[in-house]
């Protein structure tokens, strides 16, 4: 079947770009579902820290049935309804509108330390390429969600989604635990700045394959857009390139504008709904 696109003009490639929200983002199409919010302090993967948890689910769940699972990195930077993404609303809207599975979304806030001089410690958790964070949400996140709702165990319907170094964070936790995370939503991913250098397209020419759909999002003008290192539009076009050979199951989405996350999450929903498309 052939899909008809309206003609659009092209936008000028600057920074002023600013991507409009589309009816699936916006709040009132229907009933907002229950958010429930828990904190965990000094986990066993990140000791000392301390960070808050939201779960979501839409209007009518049953928390009998086991549901999908969509987690989002930097917790309410991604919840909030008045921010870029809006996670909850694009949920509940979907949901009304039953494009989506039942599914729970899993907001996850990267860990601060309370009483440092620099509390932050999300580059730390997010950038590394090992299983640290993955592991963490399987052992320590995911197991304290079932307790409120009941989850697949399928990592086909279970999601990771992040920007910035919260995109290379969810790429990373679906490549080291492709039993946890089947699918992966990437915006702005930053694995130009991952300590050893991005180790993407070495790793997907060389490893074989995993069962994963991913969603990558780049943005034109991105942090050193012009640049031969250090350059975070064309580490995403080559980690996309890299899937494309490798045989995954990949869609690559390019906007204009700078390192934001305003294009990406504009695109939340048209992208879970490719990512749960049969």
């Amino acid at each position: 079947m052939t899909t008809i696109e309206p003609y659009r003009p092209l936008p000028p490639l600057d920074d002023g770009v600013q991507y409009e929200h589309g009816p699936l983002s916006v709040p009132g199409r229907h009933r907002a579902g229950e958010v429930r919010t828990f904190e965990v302090t000094d986990p066993s993967a990140f000791p000392g820290t301390t960070r808050r948890v939201w779960v979501h689910t839409p209007a009518g769940h049953d928390s009998a049935a086991p549901a999908a699972v969509m987690v989002f990195n930097d917790g309410w930077w991604y919840l909030d309804p008045d921010g870029d993404v809006r996670g909850g609303i694009v949920l509940d809207n979907l949901a009304g509108d039953g494009l989506l599975p039942p599914m729970v979304g899993v907001f996850v806030d990267p860990g601060t330390f309370p009483d440092a001089e620099d509390p932050k410690n999300r580059n730390r958790e997010y950038d590394a390429s090992s299983s640290d964070y993955a592991d963490f949400l399987a052992q320590e996140i995911l197991p304290r969600v079932a307790e409120m709702h009941r989850l697949t165990d399928d990592p086909a319907q279970r999601g990771i989604c992040g920007g910035s170094s919260g995109g290379n964070a969810a790429f990373t936790a679906a490549w080291q635990r492709p039993d946890v995370f089947g699918k992966v939503i990437a915006y702005n991913a930053s694995f130009a700045q991952m300590p050893q250098g991005n180790p993407y397209p070495r790793l997907l020419a060389e490893t074989a394959h995993r069962p994963l759909r991913v969603l990558l999002h780049a943005a034109q003008r991105d942090l050193g857009w012009d640049q031969r290192e250090m350059n975070w539009f064309a580490e995403n076009l080559e980690t996309a390139a890299a899937l494309a050979r490798a045989g995954f199951d990949t869609r690559l989405v390019v906007g204009d504008g700078p390192h934001s996350p305003n294009h990406g999450g504009v695109l939340l929903p048209d992208a879970l709904r490719w990512l749960w498309r049969q």
